[in-house]
């Protein structure tokens, strides 16, 4: 038995315990799907995070904890009869092969780019056909999971939509597309703007005319070949790097951020800037 071989048996193992129904944790005893399901997707945003970090020894913390969760999903499915882990493992190793025929067939073929692209669309397309059923209408959009972030859910309804011609021909077509959202948002602002208030909810004109947009820039993303998700994480994390070299230029001049005024802010902020600029230059 090889080291990884043994390393989840115990790992089996340890799941079985928790959930003795005798000898067991009642906190993991307590749990069913929907309510480990959060702590599901919490795990994969944190191994996320370790990534962008380049943090190794938290990445090898952090996709046992993801693991985990795929260990604790499949053992409440044992339990009710459903399947197992291994039924999981093979499910994704037939899976693997059978979406790679350029690899695993008799005859395997190199492909990448556009190509590897199109026969994994199309080998995915197939499976989601044989497995549609009554309860879940048929049709490109289908099984786009609702749980995705909003970013990565609009990305990813774009793409299912392209592939039956429902799509912007180039990048600079989709552009047009965000200045109209970007001026219907605008006339939803001016209409809004008689009865608005600082003490209210914009109205609901402008909340629609603002997912618009971010749906129009994210699918701009999707042609220019950014995902959207990882740029605005990035921004958030450049974000607050500038954020704190402000809080810490303003400390160290004495100055209250409780009380600056906005030009102090504005002043900080290039200076900032420039600073982690230079900093990233030189590194």
């Amino acid at each position: 038995m090889s080291a990884a071989e043994a390393a989840l048996r115990a790992l089996l193992e340890v799941m079985g315990r928790l959930r003795d129904p005798r000898a067991g944790c009642r906190w993991d005893l307590a749990q069913d799907f929907r309510s480990i399901a959060p702590y599901t997707i919490e795990e994969a945003y944190e191994v996320a995070d370790a990534i962008e970090r380049d943090d190794r020894q938290g990445l090898r913390d952090e996709l046992g904890d993801l693991l985990f969760q795929v260990v604790f999903h499949a053992r409440m499915a044992q339990e009710r009869a459903w399947f197992d882990f291994a039924d999981v493992a093979g499910s994704i190793h037939d899976k693997l092969v059978r979406r790679h025929p350029h690899v695993f067939s008799e005859n395997p073929q190199p492909l990448d780019g556009p190509a590897l692209e199109t026969l994994w669309e199309e080998q995915k397309a197939r499976e989601r056909a044989a497995g549609s059923d009554a309860a879940r209408a048929p049709g490109a959009l289908a099984d786009v999971p609702l749980a995705l972030p909003a970013l990565t859910r609009a990305a990813k309804l774009g793409r299912r939509a392209a592939r039956v011609g429902f799509d912007w021909s180039e990048p600079q077509a989709v552009r047009g597309k965000v200045i109209e959202e970007l001026a219907e948002l605008d006339a939803a602002l001016a209409a809004d703007s008689a009865g608005a208030a600082a003490d209210r909810a914009p109205a609901a004109a402008v909340v629609e005319e603002f997912g618009d947009l971010l749906f129009a820039l994210v699918n701009w993303g999707r042609h220019l070949r950014v995902d959207s998700e990882a740029a605005l994480r990035a921004a958030n994390q450049k974000f607050e790097a500038r954020f704190r070299h402000m809080e810490s230029l303003a400390r160290a001049r004495g100055l209250n951020v409780s009380a600056l005024a906005l030009d102090a802010w504005e002043g900080l902020w290039r200076e900032s800037k420039e600073a982690l600029a230079q900093d990233e230059r030189s590194g």
